[in-house]
C-alpha cells in the first residue's frame, strides 16, 4: 500500500529544506524530478522511485487540514505530501523521515501523528534495482492491462493533484482507476464525482471479508487484472452486508442544489455568481475557497477563477470550492465554452445535523434571484440522508428527494410559456424573473415524499414534448 505522510509547516519547504529531507536516504540514492519539475523523487540503485514528494502547496483556506486529515491546523500553512511506494518494504519509513525532516527543520507538524522520524533509512532491498518504465503511473501500487489499482488509508481521501494525474494518465491509455481503501474511509465529493461510473470505481476492504463498491455496494473479485462485480448463478450482482448497515450518523441530512447557468462570452463576464448567490442565499455568507485540486488552497475570487477558465477555454476546467469550517458545504463546478456562451454546470452540497433546521424556505428567493441576474437554465434542488460533512462513507444512506425545479427563461422560451405553466400535476408554478423573459419555479415537496420524483419525471416530459421540433 502506498504510504501518505504530509507535512504541515508555517514556512514554505525552499531548496535547502528539501535537500536536508531528501538525504534521509542516505548518500546512495539518487534524485530526479518528474511531473515537469512538480514532483522530487528518490530513486533506488536501478532508478526505481522510492518516495515521490510532491511540490508544496500553500493552503489558505481555513478547516481543509480538519476536513481531510480529521486535525486542526493554522492557516496559512503549507503542505507538501511524500509518497512511498509498495516496491520496497524500507520506502514507507522513508517517506517519513523526508516529512519528518521537512518539519523539524521548518518549525511545523507531520499527519499522520508519529509517522515522521528524524533519521537516516537506508535501503537494502534488491526490489529497488527494477528501473520504473518509461511513461509509467506515478507510484501507482498494481498496474494490468486494463487497470490501474491506488491503495488509501486516510480518513478522507481527497482529489489530490496527483491523483487527478493519475485519472488522466489511465483515461489517456483506455484505462480505468480503482482506488482501494479499508471500510473506515471515506471520499471527497469532487473525488466521487470523477469515480462514478465505468470504468472507474471505489473498491472497499470489506471488514468481514472481501470487496465491495463503495458507491453501489455490489461485492466484487479480482478478476482477468480487474475489480469487477461477483454475481450469482442468474448473473445478479449481490449486496455487501457491509454496504448497507445503519448510517454512521443517524438523523444528518444534506441539501443538494444542482444548477446550470449560462452567460454570454465577453470580456466583462465574470463566473462563479451563481454558485456565489447560491451560497449566500442558503449559508449567509460566500464561499471561503477555491482551487482545481484538494486541498482547497485559494481564498474564493471570481475573478482569479474567470481567469483560470479562461486561459483553459476551449478545454472545460472543473473547480471545487469549499465553505466556512461551522458551516459545512462544498460545491463542484464546471466550466464549459459553447456556441453561445459559457456554461458552468455546478453542485453544491450542504450538511445539516440532527437539530438544525434546513433553510427550504429560502430555495423560492435564490430561484428568482439566479433567474434574474445569473442566466439560470435550469436548477434541481433535494433532500436526503447524507454526513452533516461534505464527505461520503461506503456505505447506503437512502435516495435524495425532490424540493423543486426551476427552469429558466431560455427554457420556458423553448417551451412556451402558456405550455410551462400547465404542467400535468397538482402544483403550480411560480413566475419568476422579468415578464418579458420569465423563468418557472415548480414546488415539488419538502424533501420527504418519493413521490416527489414521479412528479419531477412528469414534469420533464411535459417540458420535453411542449419543446417544438425542429424543423
Amino acid at each position: 500500500m502506498t504510504k501518505d505522510v504530509i507535512a504541515l509547516t508555517p514556512k514554505m519547504p525552499d531548496a535547502a529544506a528539501l535537500l536536508v529531507a531528501l538525504a534521509a536516504g542516505g548518500a546512495d540514492l539518487d534524485a530526479a524530478t518528474a511531473g515537469e519539475g512538480a514532483v522530487v523523487q528518490l530513486l533506488g540503485p536501478g532508478g526505481r522511485p522510492l518516495v515521490s514528494v510532491e511540490a508544496p502547496v500553500l493552503v489558505q483556506v481555513p478547516g481543509e487540514a480538519e476536513r481531510l486529515l480529521g486535525t486542526p491546523s493554522d492557516t496559512p500553512v503549507w503542505w507538501t505530501e511524500t509518497r512511498a511506494s509498495t516496491a520496497v518494504p524500507e520506502a514507507a519509513e522513508l517517506a517519513g523521515a523526508v516529512a519528518g525532516r521537512l518539519a523539524e527543520v521548518l518549525g511545523g507538524r507531520v499527519w499522520p501523528e508519529g509517522a515522521g522520524r528524524v533519521a537516516t533509512v537506508p535501503v537494502a532491498s534488491e526490489a529497488s534495482a527494477a528501473p520504473a518504465p518509461t511513461g509509467a503511473l506515478p507510484t501507482v501500487d498494481v498496474v494490468t492491462a486494463s487497470t490501474a489499482v491506488v491503495l488509501a488509508d486516510r480518513p478522507v481521501v481527497p482529489l489530490t493533484a496527483w491523483l487527478s494525474d493519475v485519472l488522466r494518465t489511465t483515461a489517456a491509455f483506455g484505462a480505468a482507476l480503482h482506488l482501494v481503501t479499508p471500510a473506515h474511509c471515506r471520499i471527497s465529493l469532487p473525488l466521487r464525482t470523477v469515480l462514478t461510473g465505468v470504468p472507474n470505481r471505489w473498491v472497499v476492504q470489506d471488514p468481514a471479508g472481501g470487496y465491495y463498491d463503495g458507491l453501489s455496494g455490489a461485492v466484487l473479485a479480482w478478476q482477468d487484472g480487474t475489480f469487477a462485480p461477483a454475481r450469482d448463478a442468474q448473473g445478479r450482482a449481490q449486496p455487501a452486508e457491509a454496504f448497507v448497515r445503519p448510517a454512521e450518523q443517524p438523523g444528518e441530512r444534506r441539501l443538494t442544489v444542482q444548477l446550470r447557468t449560462e452567460r454570454p462570452a465577453e470580456a466583462d463576464t465574470l463566473l462563479g455568481g451563481g454558485l456565489e448567490a447560491a451560497w449566500r442565499i442558503l449559508t449567509g455568507a460566500g464561499p471561503a475557497g477555491w482551487g482545481t485540486a484538494e486541498p482547497v488552497n485559494l481564498p474564493w475570487s471570481p475573478r482569479q477563477f474567470t481567469d483560470l477558465a479562461r486561459g483553459r477555454m476551449p478545454e472545460p476546467s472543473l473547480v471545487t470550492a469549499v465553505g466556512r469550517p461551522d458551516r459545512p458545504a462544498l460545491a463542484t463546478v464546471r466550466v464549459t465554452r459553447t456556441a453561445t456562451g459559457i456554461e458552468e454546470d455546478a453542485t453544491l452540497s450542504l450538511g445539516y445535523g440532527p437539530t438544525e433546521d434546513v433553510p427550504l424556505e429560502a430555495v423560492r428567493e435564490l430561484a428568482e434571484v439566479l433567474v434574474a441576474g445569473h442566466g439560470l437554465v435550469s436548477m434541481l434542488v433535494s433532500l436526503g440522508p447524507g454526513r452533516r460533512d461534505p464527505s461520503l462513507a461506503p456505505r447506503y444512506s437512502g435516495p435524495a428527494l425532490p424540493v423543486s425545479f426551476t427552469l429558466g427563461a431560455p427554457g420556458v422560451a423553448e417551451a412556451t410559456l402558456t405550455a410551462a405553466r400547465r404542467p400535468p400535476l397538482a402544483l403550480t408554478p411560480v413566475q419568476l424573473g422579468p415578464r418579458n423573459r420569465p423563468g418557472l419555479h415548480y414546488p415539488l415537496g419538502d424533501g420527504t415524499d418519493p413521490a416527489g420524483w414521479d412528479s419531477l419525471s412528469t414534469l420533464l416530459a411535459h417540458l420535453r414534448t411542449a419543446v417544438p421540433p425542429l424543423p
